[in-house]
């Protein structure tokens, strides 16, 4: 056999000669284990033990598992994975009672340097590979079989800004669509709102949901939340958004971060429904509860006033949901991902 670099790095073409001088019938075999079924070698049992033992050799997995988390609940799964280099990354596995979804990292760290996030918080470390993506999907792919549940949904909201990385973004994507078997509806890229990236994303093969952090509705309060705003500033970003969406007739969404004091008075709500406006058909917001960092000072909004900022943008026609956190308890909800080692608490010393 010949060394392949990754598991999830092969084309069929390339497996053919990474397993030459086998029948057809064993790549086809090889194939559908990383796909079908997405276990280790040592569940692949329509191969030879022997084969399955030089497989984890020639194709070796992108991904050294560190740690995984369970919710209290079990619905919500973080796994902690370890890649070349040594940088760390997280993804994250939710069941719902109609899906199941995978937010997966598109980079190690990431450079937007939101202030509210804990990923921006601890910097870049480097871009994820297309292999290293699609792994992450792999792997929740089969943590969701062992449940019982099919995977239904990628979003690439993880660690890192998805458009930063096109270059293993869009080979993942393809990927996910064509060997995976999910629709293009039911994949999501989201961005801090990276123009250019925006405009080649309505330029793709396929027609992917665009979600835009947006968490602000002047450039004057973005600023100080996604530096990035300078450089994209929300007039322009709101006229690539339109382009997007006119173009592959689907609608987008924004994410909105409920910040107490910060970002959830009734003018910034009245301001965003009329960003959203600009937009046909109108964007769809998600208000997210902020989840509390160590970097950063500000609590999340009270029920109560996300109530009223949501009903400020019901009321001008804008659809707008409360997103449940999930993963609060494990440090696994939107903007909570820090690839951090959890620290292990035996009952003796929690007494002490």
């Amino acid at each position: 056999m010949t060394a392949l670099l990754h598991r999830y790095a092969a084309s069929k073409e390339t497996l053919a000669t990474v397993l030459q001088g086998l029948p057809r019938y064993r790549i086809d075999q090889v194939w559908k284990s990383l796909y079908s079924d997405c276990g280790p070698t040592e569940t692949w049992t329509t191969l030879p033990s022997e084969l399955r033992t030089e497989l984890d050799t020639s194709l070796p997995c992108s991904l050294q598992e560190i740690h995984a988390s369970t919710t209290d609940d079990g619905l919500t799964t973080k796994f902690l994975y370890e890649v070349d280099g040594g940088a760390r990354i997280e993804s994250v596995l939710m069941l719902y009672p109609d899906r199941a979804t995978v937010c997966i990292s598109s980079q190690a760290g990431c450079a937007m340097g939101c202030t509210f996030c804990a990923t921006g918080q601890q910097g870049f470390s480097r871009h994820l590979s297309s292999a290293e993506l699609v792994e992450q999907v792999a792997r929740a792919k089969y943590a969701a079989a062992l449940q019982e549940r099919r995977l239904s949904n990628v979003v690439v909201m993880g660690m890192g800004e998805p458009l930063a990385n096109e270059e293993a973004l869009w080979p993942a994507m393809q990927t996910v669509h064509d060997e995976f078997g999910l629709s293009a509806r039911h994949i999501t890229v989201s961005t801090v709102g990276l123009i250019p990236g925006i405009r080649r994303l309505a330029d793709r093969p396929l027609p992917v949901t665009l979600a835009v952090s947006l968490h602000a509705a002047t450039d004057e309060l973005r600023n100080t939340l996604i530096p990035m705003n300078r450089r994209y500033p929300i007039d322009e970003l709101i006229t690539s958004c339109a382009e997007y969406v006119a173009q592959r007739k689907r609608r987008m969404s924004f994410e909105w971060a409920m910040i107490d004091g910060v970002n959830d008075d009734l003018d910034q709500a009245e301001r965003l429904a009329e960003l959203c406006r600009k937009i046909r058909p109108i964007a769809h917001v998600n208000l997210i509860p902020l989840n509390r960092t160590a970097g950063y000072a500000f609590k999340g909004s009270t029920r109560q006033q996300i109530e009223k900022f949501q009903s400020v943008l019901l009321r001008r026609g804008v659809e707008a949901t409360v997103r449940r956190n999930r993963g609060n308890d494990i440090d696994a909800a939107c903007g909570q991902l820090a690839a951090i080692t959890p620290v292990e608490i035996s009952p003796q010393s929690a007494k002490k």
